[in-house]
């Protein structure tokens, strides 16, 4: 078995005669995985869409680990994410807007930019990869 500390294992196989994939990891279930016509059939999520999905999950599990330690009440909590790619090839992102929804009734603003700011510079890997190449918003709405 591996150590996922250390190394994580992934998956891809072609599912169809385009560009079709279903990509997993051991013990999880599979993901489909496409592009947009011509070349695939939309019939899955884009890799874009993945790393838009892996860097608002990578947030949000330190968001909600920190927010916790620090004894707050998390109830309903969603991260919304939206990248603005380039127009000339490679078309990778050149922004990512990340809106965070949470409620809580005894969390401020302030305390939740300074635990996005921890994760930004310790906590998400994910951000790490992408911090220097991709200008990352983040905007925070609380509801009580």
């Amino acid at each position: 078995m591996i150590d996922k500390s250390k190394t994580l294992q992934t998956t891809i196989s072609l599912i169809n005669s385009k560009v079709k994939f279903d990509g997993w990891t051991e013990g999880n279930k599979p993901v489909s995985i496409d592009y947009i016509p011509p070349v695939g059939d939309s019939d899955g999520y884009t890799s874009l869409e993945l790393l838009l999905l892996s860097l608002s999950s990578c947030l949000g599990t330190a968001l909600l680990l920190f927010l916790r330690r620090m004894n707050k009440t998390i109830g309903e909590f969603r991260i919304e994410a939206s990248g603005d790619r380039r127009q000339e090839h490679p078309t990778c992102f050149s922004k990512i807007t990340l809106e965070i929804h949470l409620q809580a009734s005894d969390t401020t603003v302030a305390e939740v930019e300074k635990v996005i700011k921890m994760a930004e510079e310790t906590y998400c890997p994910v951000w790490a990869l992408l911090k220097g190449n991709v200008e990352i918003e983040t905007n925070v709405v609380i509801a009580t």
